[in-house]
C-alpha cells in the first residue's frame, strides 16, 4: 500500500458519513476512524490511524429501538443464545431494507427466508453488497433500521432456524 492509496483513504473517510472505513490486501492491513464526540472508541486490535483534523462536531447518536415482534417479550441479545441465528454485518457500510428506493423491503418481520437468499443491501464506497441469510428458516427480528450506517459485526437480523 502506498501513501497516495492512504491519502485517498483519508480523503473519502472525511467526505464520508461514515466513522470508519478498512481496508486491506494481501500486505497491509489499514483501519481509518474519525474521531466523533461520544462514548470512550472501541479497540480493534488491528492498527488505528487517527484522522489528521477532527471531525466537525456530530450530534450524539441515538441508538434505535430494536423491533419486538408481538408475543416474543423480552426477546432480544440476551435470549437470541440458542433459539436464533443472527445474521451479522461482514462489513462497514450503510444498511439497504430494499434494492432501490420505493421498493418493498427483501425481508421483513415473519419472512420465510432459504440459505443464500439475499436479506439486505450494505453499500461500502458506492458498492452494493448483497448480505445472503446462511440458514433457512423464519426472520424473528430486524435490528436496523433502513439507510442505517453499521458497523462490522452489526446484528441485522435474528432467524429462528427451521
Amino acid at each position: 500500500m502506498q501513501l497516495n492509496d492512504v491519502a485517498s483513504l483519508v480523503k473519502l473517510l472525511d467526505k464520508s458519513s461514515l466513522t470508519e472505513i478498512s481496508f486491506s490486501d494481501e500486505t497491509s492491513k489499514i483501519v481509518l476512524k474519525k474521531e466523533v464526540f461520544r462514548a470512550a472508541p472501541m479497540q480493534t486490535g488491528m492498527m488505528t490511524m487517527p484522522m489528521a483534523m477532527a471531525a466537525p462536531a456530530a450530534a450524539p447518536a441515538i441508538a434505535a429501538p430494536a423491533y419486538q415482534p408481538a408475543g416474543t417479550p423480552g426477546a432480544g441479545p440476551e435470549k437470541a443464545g440458542n433459539k436464533f441465528k443472527e445474521v451479522t454485518s461482514p462489513m462497514v457500510g450503510t444498511y439497504y431494507a430494499s434494492s432501490s428506493p420505493g421498493s418493498p423491503a427483501l425481508t421483513q418481520v415473519g419472512t420465510t427466508v432459504k440459505a443464500g437468499q439475499v436479506l439486505c443491501i450494505i453499500e461500502a464506497m458506492k458498492i452494493m453488497n448483497e448480505i445472503e441469510s446462511d440458514v433457512s428458516g423464519v426472520v424473528e427480528e430486524v435490528c436496523v433500521q433502513n439507510e442505517t450506517p453499521v458497523e462490522y459485526g452489526t446484528v441485522l437480523f435474528r432467524i429462528r432456524p427451521g
